[in-house]
């Protein structure tokens, strides 16, 4: 009998710690299938966040540093500059990488730098108790916002990869989502293509995936799954904001 679906090697066998109908974990494959088809497990260095995958390095099976909040792209840049032969990849959430670490992540893909962010996009402080992020939806009940968000006190929400892509070093920058099974292939060749990228050495390559939070949005997991449809998409439309292969999105 041949085997059709198998656990990427790039995965561990550890169990994961993520929520019940969290799509971390599906985020995880993917970008450990990506490394796997590449054939980069060997190469590859991952840097992983605080947030709700602080314990990346025990999921993925390659090289893992722990980066201070919101660092991880400083320590990705220093990474890649000793070992420039290596594939180096972040993993972050929103409230790293849009809060505490917008000015790394900026001035990474300002810089060109040859490595690859991969962006969860949940719209909520996951692990630190369901804070409202950069990215909370305007009008979203959050424990730090429990009336919603509003957006004369506040602002609108950041749109990360809208930003990412005008910076002249980023090379590819995509969002994409995982709240159906269309939307998760589509992800992993978004995923695929940012590691291409920065193994073709053309630059910065982010992608953002937009991702649930069941338990701090309140929801059941499927719930969750079509709020992303219904409420997140709308504000953050998918696709491919730039790709040096082809030109801007």
């Amino acid at each position: 009998m041949s085997i059709v679906f198998s656990k990427p090697l790039s995965l561990t066998d550890n169990v994961l710690t993520y929520c019940p109908g969290c799509t971390h974990g599906i985020i995880h494959r993917l970008v450990a299938e990506a490394i796997d088809d590449l054939g980069v497990q060997s190469q590859t260095i991952g840097v992983a966040p605080v947030g709700c995958a602080v314990f990346a390095y025990n999921f993925f099976a390659v090289d893992m540093l722990q980066a201070a909040h919101g660092r991880a792209p400083a320590v990705a840049t220093g990474v890649k500059r000793v070992h420039p032969d290596k594939i180096v990849f972040t993993y972050q959430g929103d409230g790293d990488l849009a809060s505490i670490g917008m000015a790394e992540i900026m001035h990474a893909a300002a810089r060109g730098e040859k490595i690859t962010t991969i962006f969860v996009n949940n719209a909520i402080y996951g692990m630190t108790g369901g804070q409202m992020a950069p990215t909370t939806l305007v009008g979203q009940v959050t424990t730090t916002s429990p009336y919603g968000r509003s957006e004369e006190l506040t602002g609108k929400p950041i749109r990360v990869s809208e930003i990412i892509s005008q910076l002249d070093g980023t090379a590819y920058a995509a969002r994409v989502s995982a709240h159906d099974p269309k939307h998760v292939m589509e992800a992993k060749k978004a995923i695929r293509k940012a590691f291409e990228t920065q193994r073709g050495g053309a630059g910065f390559s982010m992608v953002e995936v937009l991702s649930t939070c069941p338990t701090n949005w309140g929801m059941t997991p499927i719930e969750a799954l079509k709020w992303v449809a219904t409420d997140m998409v709308p504000y953050y439309p998918l696709g491919v904001y730039k790709d040096l292969s082809k030109g801007a999105a």
